[in-house]
């Protein structure tokens, strides 16, 4: 079977080295995520085990799809009934770059009547659609005359970890910090410091793969309300689970602080460490990012500042009063880093800004994208004293 999980952009290198680390087989990136090939139970580990992709699809087939009617009849010679029964219900998500099919609503509705009448035919009975909450999950992309039609095993996407119970205004997903993490090099044998926690993303994931809790242990995945589920795959997925559950540490391997300067964001941060059992891994404080000290010789600072404004403003090159407060901001953060020496800093940043306040060059600049938004991880090894 061909998989592909998907991701945020940028991100495919970890999304890569997550998969190669599970030993699954053919993995190669592309873009927008990476394709591995192996059986149902490959699938299903990865859905379990990978901190950085957003979902998991199974390809069904691929077919050439010039016009609407090759799309249907493409899609009705699939092997339906392998997957679906008459009592199962389905929808079917589309995205299309066609010059022919322009509307992804119809091309869903074109893909929905063949499953629909392909299982009439074999089985005498059709499935019912369910737009919000179906057992199969159809994904259906469309492009330059060829269509691909995958199964989505992760159902609800795979940064819903389940301990996210409060959070604050526009949190990183739990798949990018976990990226983030993974491309910035954050040493689980070392202590680890947010101090702009918010809502917790960092300190939690990296609190999950410090003690190898599987992302995926505390949920439920769409393939488990796949009719064929109850045989094989159900006692395979049972095995994984655990063997994941028999490989969860005891406690972080070193300390793990996250910290915040406002009440509203204590709070959320409080109860999702709480839900994400991990009160006696987390350290919680109170205080402002640009007053922070250095805890031991040796750690990592992750930080996702404000973006604040992007542009000047009046046109004549002055700065806008918020960019003039963001720019001072960015220097008191920039000077807690530096007082970090032997620590490596790794900053998420929105804003050009952030990089010309701290006055050294990063061993790491790379590009992704937070949803729409282009940002750079910054990656800084501060030599020590």
């Amino acid at each position: 079977m061909r998989f592909f999980a998907t991701c945020a952009r940028g991100t495919e290198g970890a999304l890569r080295r997550e998969l190669s680390a599970l030993r699954l087989h053919g993995v190669r990136g592309e873009r927008g995520g990476v394709a591995f090939e192996g059986s149902l139970e490959a699938g299903m580990k990865a859905c379990l085990h990978v901190r950085t992709a957003m979902r998991v699809m199974l390809e069904l087939g691929r077919f050439p799809a010039p016009d609407a009617a090759a799309l249907y009849e493409g899609a009705r010679a699939l092997p339906w009934s392998d997957w679906l029964d008459a009592r199962a219900t389905l929808a079917v998500d589309a995205s299309v770059a066609s010059e022919t099919i322009t509307h992804s609503g119809f091309a869903a509705l074109k893909v929905k009547d063949a499953v629909v009448d392909a299982l009439r035919e074999k089985l005498g009975a059709r499935p019912d659609v369910d737009p919000g909450n179906p057992d199969v999950r159809i994904a259906l992309h469309l492009a330059r005359g060829e269509a691909t039609v995958s199964l989505d095993l992760a159902g609800e996407p795979l940064h819903k970890r389940g301990w996210r119970i409060e959070q604050g205004p526009a949190p990183l997903k739990e798949t990018l910090a976990a990226a983030i993490l993974v491309l910035g090099g954050a040493d689980t044998e070392l202590p680890l410091v947010d101090p702009m926690a918010g809502s917790g993303t960092f300190p939690v994931e990296h609190a999950l793969r410090a003690r190898h809790i599987a992302p995926g242990l505390g949920r439920a995945f769409g393939f488990q309300r796949w009719p064929p589920y109850r045989g094989g795959p159900q006692s395979a997925f049972d095995r994984l689970r655990a063997e994941a559950r028999a490989a969860v540490l005891p406690h972080a391997p070193a300390p793990i602080v996250a910290r915040d300067l406002h009440p509203k964001a204590l709070t959320a941060l409080r109860r999702n460490v709480a839900e994400a059992g991990l009160a006696e891994d987390i350290r919680i404080e109170e205080g402002d990012a640009r007053d922070l000290v250095p805890m031991t010789d040796r750690g990592t600072l992750v930080v996702n500042p404000p973006y604040g404004e992007r542009l000047m403003s009046g046109g004549k090159g002055r700065e806008s009063t918020e960019a003039r407060k963001l720019r001072g901001f960015y220097r008191g953060l920039a000077e807690m880093v530096e007082r970090h020496a032997g620590w490596t800093a790794i900053l998420l940043s929105g804003n050009p800004l952030l990089a010309a306040e701290v006055k050294r060059r990063p061993a790491v600049d790379h590009r992704l994208w937070n949803g729409p938004l282009e940002v750079h991880l910054l990656k800084y090894v501060i030599p020590g004293r």
